[in-house]
């Protein structure tokens, strides 16, 4: 059977082991141990892309994030020893999402409109890919801000009736002006005010780990500054494509945005 079959090649090459509250699924993350620390750091893979690798007690762990479009079944990963893991990705079904916008050009942007967000889609894919060594124990983060947490991501969201791409982030409840601290020391990798995103910080924590930041009401840091757990990043706002304030908060994972809950233990 192809569960044997998946389960003896874990048996040979690595296991597989769920932190709290992480989830094989689409939007999920997978922990796959992948070797002794008493050797170096293997190099980890998924399509492509390089694996954050945590250093725990006695085995390095992969933590790899599972986009939301992944298909259901076998996840496969490589490591630079050429060995190679299979997880069982579980089926998972999202809630859709209906929201009434008053500003029609957040729902059919003209060309002039199309021609920005195409142009900060690639700063924001360059922050979200880029891949800088570190050393890394834990991806656990704290709250960026205090306030009622929202199950959004992945929704599948309408807008005015249309249909849109899933939700990528958390949405956090706050009052205009409330302050959003850094949840894990990072470098700043950007800023802007974007079209969708409004006021927007990212922040890189190493290894693919990215963390983001929308709709403030300011930022209070620059493109390369590095930051430590707890300082101020900005404050909460309702800019770009909003309904009222809030903080969307996304994580990535090579490149792939996971969901945020995950990793602040909810």
């Amino acid at each position: 059977m192809r569960v044997s079959v998946v389960f003896a090649l874990l048996l040979l090459a690595g296991m597989v082991f769920a932190e709290p509250g992480s989830s094989a699924r689409p939007g999920g993350i997978v922990f796959v141990d992948v070797g002794p620390v008493s050797s170096a750091a293997p190099v980890v893979e998924y399509e492509g892309k390089r694996v954050l690798v945590l250093k725990g007690e006695t085995q390095w762990t992969a933590a790899v994030g599972v986009p939301l479009d992944a298909s259901i079944g076998e996840l496969s990963i490589t490591s630079s020893d050429g060995r190679s893991f299979a997880v069982d990705i579980n089926e998972h079904s999202y809630r859709e999402q209906r929201l009434t916008i008053k500003n029609q050009s957040y729902v059919t942007p003209d060309q002039e409109q199309l021609d920005r967000v195409a142009k900060e889609r690639v700063i924001i894919d360059n922050s979200l890919n880029n891949w800088r060594e570190q050393d890394l124990e834990s991806i656990s983060l704290a709250a960026p801000v205090e306030g009622p947490r929202s199950s959004s991501f992945g929704l599948r969201r309408f807008f005015n009736e249309q249909p849109r791409s899933p939700h990528k982030g958390m949405d956090i409840a706050a009052n205009k002006g409330t302050p959003i601290v850094a949840p894990k020391g990072g470098i700043v990798t950007a800023t802007g005010d974007f079209f969708f995103n409004g006021n927007t910080v990212l922040l890189d924590h190493g290894q693919g780990f990215v963390t983001m930041y929308c709709h403030m009401s300011e930022i209070d840091v620059e493109y390369g500054q590095t930051v430590a757990a707890g300082e101020r990043l900005g404050a909460v706002g309702a800019t770009g494509r909003v309904t009222g304030a809030h903080l969307h908060f996304g994580t990535y994972l090579n490149g792939t945005a996971v969901d945020p809950a995950i990793l602040l233990g909810q």
